[in-house]
């Protein structure tokens, strides 16, 4: 029988397996089974959080609401009916683009939206009731790093939806001694806090606990010790 390949498929099935074990009374109250209840609950919230987020490049709905400008990335920024401010633009390492009339504009940490209205103001004493969009062309900043016993270890370029699996491909495999049990997959939070997932590659790869397999999101950095 194969695996599920959705992470809500992935989720019922462990769902399923904690309520059959916790019908034993002392097992659910077991340090194992507290640990079980608290990791399930992890991954269901990271389930929760994709269903808003797609690829990086994606550029529409909820999505161009919360993706992130960064450094490096191309963006493209039309203005209706001005050819001549309409352009695609760099956003240079001090996190700043530049255009015409109005000078230069923070665009890190913007989104695109936040951007689109910034143009907007600035332009206001030029142009009537400017109508501006700003459309991703294409993220250079979404990256992700994978660190420790792995080959290539470094800083790579996040493109679609990659899993853990994907990274440690990219970055060459596991080194001789890698200890393939213990990856930590380490994410930041809202408010700067941190988050850190369990990832046994031999479970994995043998289709058991496939919801650690999880989808990467920028900045995720990936230790294998």
């Amino acid at each position: 029988m194969k695996s599920p390949n959705t992470l809500s498929s992935r989720l019922v099935l462990t769902a399923l397996g904690m309520a059959a074990l916790s019908l034993n009374p002392a097992w659910s109250q077991s340090p194992i089974a507290t640990s079980a209840k608290q990791e399930s609950k992890q991954y269901a919230k990271l389930e929760a959080d994709h269903t808003t987020v797609a690829s990086p490049t994606a550029e529409s709905g909820a999505v161009a609401n919360r993706y992130l400008i960064g450094n490096d990335d191309v963006l493209t920024v039309n203005v209706w009916k001005e050819p001549d401010i309409s352009r695609s633009v760099t956003v240079r390492s001090d996190g700043k683009v530049s255009l015409p009339l109005i000078g230069e504009v923070q665009a890190t940490g913007r989104t695109p939206k936040e951007l689109e209205s910034d143009i907007a103001k600035g332009l206001h004493d030029y142009i009537s009731e400017p109508e501006v969009t700003v459309i991703v062309q294409e993220s250079k900043s979404q990256r992700f790093s994978i660190l420790g016993q792995v080959q290539r270890p470094g800083s790579y370029l996040l493109s679609g939806s990659m899993r853990v699996t994907d990274a440690i491909a990219i970055a060459g495999g596991f080194r001789d001694f890698a200890k393939v049990k213990s990856v930590r997959v380490l994410r930041e939070q809202a408010g700067g806090t941190q988050i850190s997932l369990h990832f046994n590659y031999k479970d994995v790869i043998k289709g058991m606990n496939p919801e650690q397999n999880v989808q990467l999101e920028p900045r995720d950095t990936i230790y294998v010790p």
